[in-house]
């Protein structure tokens, strides 16, 4: 995977407010992405206390985008307590993004969220990924011709869930989910799109073959949900809830 890290870290160093972390998400984190993917950069940030205390809306989502050295990069942040709120619930794309093991920054503080997240996982995360799935289903057929790079998100978010529901654990790399599945299409299709570039389409021959196996992974999904042992509820509220405060009042002091 070639990322250049250091332009991620340029721009991170941009930001407006301190950051409590930054991760790389998207395709690179998915595990396919082609010579012209772009950047996906996600975090935390922390709004200070005289901006809370404002009549003024605060700032609890940062989004910049743009074109550096060549390489498209789209950065967004939630402010802490709207990201914390995410993570109560069911709201797997957060959990994937504070958990992404491709880092550009990071903080004791990171570190906290990262330990406290197996607790915000229940059972219910698998409607998350039963709607984005059918969300890139739709995207899938509605393209002609087809291209493969919302089928490859199709199974990537199907096989997250599977893999969430029977382990308890987040893996949002389909590369190492297959291993784990063993599906026969998959390999090719992200050598596909790994070689070549965004466009890369579908024959419409294989369409039949995709649309049997949308509808056994995502009854295998629904099944796994409601035989997983994973609790009904986060488990880790109060201590979200502490980290949240412990921020606000000390702030100040972050980043020094």
């Amino acid at each position: 995977m070639n990322l250049d890290l250091d332009l991620c870290r340029e721009i991170v160093g941009l930001h407006p407010y301190p950051l409590l972390f930054a991760t790389i998400s998207g395709a690179h984190l998915y595990g396919f992405p082609s010579s012209d993917s772009d950047y996906d950069l996600r975090g935390v940030h922390l709004l200070p206390l005289r901006e809370l205390l404002s009549l003024a809306p605060p700032r609890d989502t940062v989004e910049s985008e743009g074109v550096f050295r060549g390489v498209e990069i789209d950065l967004v942040t939630h402010d802490a307590a709207k990201f914390i709120r995410l993570m109560l619930k069911r709201n797997g794309y957060v959990l994937e993004q504070l958990l992404s093991p491709l880092v550009v920054q990071s903080s004791p503080e990171h570190a906290e969220l990262r330990e406290l997240a197996a607790r915000c996982i229940t059972r219910h995360h698998a409607h998350h990924y039963l709607g984005f799935a059918a969300t890139q289903r739709r995207l899938f057929l509605k393209e002609e011709p087809p291209r493969v790079k919302p089928l490859l998100y199709v199974y990537r978010v199907l096989l997250t869930g599977i893999h969430l529901m029977r382990t308890g654990k987040v893996e949002a790399n389909l590369v190492h989910l297959d291993a784990e599945f063993r599906l026969p299409y998959i390999a090719d299709l992200v050598s596909r799109k790994l070689g070549g570039a965004e466009q890369q389409t579908i024959a419409t021959a294989d369409l039949e073959l995709h649309g049997r196996e949308y509808v056994r992974l995502v009854a295998q999904l629904e099944d796994e949900s409601r035989r997983s042992s994973l609790p009904d509820e986060p488990q880790c509220r109060d201590e979200l809830d502490a980290l949240l405060i412990r921020l606000r009042l000390h702030g100040h002091e972050f980043g020094r």
